[in-house]
């Protein structure tokens, strides 16, 4: 009998599991496929946590998976002596969420330690400022981010609020692999308040939440000016978002905000799109013929934890709205912030613009252009939140912006993950502050193309599914180190970076040199005429990503560069395959 089958019998039979789970499992009894993608692995807990679709079985996200990830998480807490101060814990719409944020709680509370609850759904920014504001060695946040309905996950923060960095990730993932499924320590919710080890938290949160946004603002009297002038249509996707970024605009004067009223509520389901990805162009589908009904300004989208924004901003000339990407959106924010920060009180002497390395290179351009300094980090928000900390820690150094492309930015340093409450509400400024110079988000744009640059960024990607995909991804990977091509889609390599073997070789005279960031699989080539190209493996699904980028002399010169890379390396890839 193969060990999935042991697993299945187990959980069938051990009095620990529950009727429920015990009820959806005999209804797979006969579906020998279904039993083994449910038993034949353990849903993993990786850097990013806990990730899977809901249901019954070692490989999905139910009740047992999320108690057994939280009692690792407990020892850890433990090992490192922070049990004393608490950990939050934070929810959003999805499926199970306020169930498994309970779960949590209520095996932290087991393990005799605090967990304060938010009383309803909270975006994931707010997370990560209230582990700082309650002085918490941990956070969880019940998420699965902008997956399919029936996914949901489970992301752990720790005291700085950023998510989990070397080497906590390390010694969090290796107290969850020695714990089993009937191990964790739990306690009723009755019992855990009487003991003061479970409090409901909320409205102080929020209100402090919501003051440090709006201390960010820059111009108010520009909002004041033109508050009245500006349309906005909003659109939470069925997520976190509504409450809070309809407030703060509110709060701030903005008159005119319009919300998408089928994706206002909360709902699991997400019933209008396929998936809640403001990436996605359906997302946007309501809110655009909102927009054009309105005659709107902008419209925003925030995903279902409110972590990352998606943007389109009306063109006065034609009327049409553009896409902005976040390549876009969060170089108008970081040129916008930088810009003004500099006109009202100047910049401090180390000042620093943080991005990704997949990030655009306009934006090194921008920070060049203010003179600040530029710093580059590997993919994840997590590790801008870690440069954050190595200033607090080192007394060095002061963050300015940072984002990376997939739609995600941080102003100021009250969270330390993405935050699209603060970059609606400063992109609501920055079209006010525009608007006050009689133009539109697109004019600022394109005034920042002609400063810095037609940059075009973009991205492919290769599914490779199954053991053999997983194989292949490797294959193509090690073929890429082993050999680095000299030449790609008509641009000549100026360098190669390995992030893995922590190098750096200049092609034309051979130098090497370290990369100076954490070990990562990943592959990096600086090309001719500002031209890039990054290679990484997927950490969430069975693929492999290119991204790139160019730099053009127009637009359409951008957008024609950028296709004809795109092509040329997809078709360096599929000699490989």
């Amino acid at each position: 009998m193969e060990d999935y089958r042991k697993s299945y019998e187990a959980w069938l039979n051990d009095p620990y599991f529950d009727e429920a789970t015990k009820a959806e499992l005999q209804g797979i009894a006969e579906d020998e496929k279904e039993i083994k993608e449910r038993f034949y692995t353990a849903l993993e807990f990786g850097t990013a946590g806990l990730r899977g679709i809901i249901g019954a079985g070692t490989n999905r996200m139910n009740q047992y998976v999320v108690q057994a990830a939280t009692q690792g998480l407990a020892n850890y807490i433990i090992k490192a002596g922070g049990q004393s101060k608490g950990v939050a814990i934070a929810y959003d719409s999805r499926h199970m969420s306020p169930e498994f944020a309970d779960f949590a709680a209520l095996t932290l509370a087991g393990n005799g330690i605090k967990a304060y609850v938010f009383e309803s759904l909270r975006p994931t920014p707010e997370l990560s400022f209230a582990v700082r504001e309650l002085g918490c060695i941990a956070g969880i946040n019940i998420t699965a981010s902008h997956n399919p309905p029936e996914y949901n996950g489970y992301k752990v923060y720790w005291e700085d609020g950023a998510q989990i960095t070397p080497p906590h990730d390390t010694g969090i993932m290796a107290e969850v692999k020695k714990v089993s499924y009937t191990e964790a320590k739990t306690m009723s919710k009755e019992a855990a308040i009487a003991a003061g080890l479970y409090e409901v938290i909320g409205e102080k949160i929020d209100d402090a939440f919501i003051a440090c946004l709006k201390s960010r603002v820059l111009h108010p009297e520009l909002i004041e000016q033109e508050s009245k002038n500006l349309k906005i249509v909003y659109t939470p996707l069925h997520g976190t978002g509504n409450i809070p970024v309809r407030r703060v605009l509110k709060e701030l004067g903005f008159e005119h905000v319009y919300v998408v009223p089928q994706q206002e509520l909360p709902d699991g389901d997400f019933p209008t799109v396929s998936y809640p990805n403001p990436e996605a162009e359906e997302a946007f589908t309501l809110g655009l013929a909102m927009a054009k009904e309105l005659d709107a300004d902008l419209v925003l989208a925030t995903d279902p934890d409110a972590d990352r924004l998606g943007v389109r901003v009306k063109d006065s000339k034609t009327g049409e709205y553009h896409t902005l990407t976040g390549n876009m959106s969060g170089c108008l924010l970081a040129d916008y912030e930088i810009s003004q920060m500099k006109a009202t009180k100047g910049l401090p002497e180390d000042g620093y613009l943080i991005k990704t390395i997949v990030t655009t290179n306009m934006a090194d351009a921008i920070a060049k252009y203010y003179g600040a300094g530029l710093i580059e980090v590997l993919t994840g928000f997590k590790y801008i939140g870690q440069q954050i900390l190595g200033f607090e820690q080192s007394g060095k150094g002061e963050y300015l912006f940072g984002f990376e492309e997939s739609y995600g930015c941080l102003i100021g340093t009250h969270a330390r993950d993405k935050d699209a409450i603060v970059a609606s509400m400063a992109l609501a400024e920055a079209a006010a502050f525009y608007k006050a110079q009689g133009k539109t988000l697109w004019d600022a744009m394109l005034e920042m193309y002609e400063r810095y640059g037609y940059y075009k960024d973009d991205i492919k990607s290769v599914s490779l599914k199954g053991i053999e995909g997983l194989q292949k991804i490797q294959e193509i990977m090690e073929t890429l180190r082993k050999n680095p091509p000299a030449e790609i889609g008509g641009y000549q390599v100026t360098s190669f970076r390995d992030y893995k073997a922590d190098t750096i070789r200049d092609i034309a005279t051979g130098e090497v040199r370290p990369t100076g960031l954490p070990s990562s699989n990943v592959l990096y080539f600086d090309l001719t005429d500002d031209a890039w190209l990054c290679v990484r493996p997927s950490g969430t699904e069975p693929k492999v990503k290119f991204y790139y980028g160019i730099k053009g002399t127009s637009l359409e010169d951008a957008d024609a560069k950028s296709a004809a890379l795109g092509e040329q390396v997809l078709a360096m890839i599929n000699k490989m395959l």
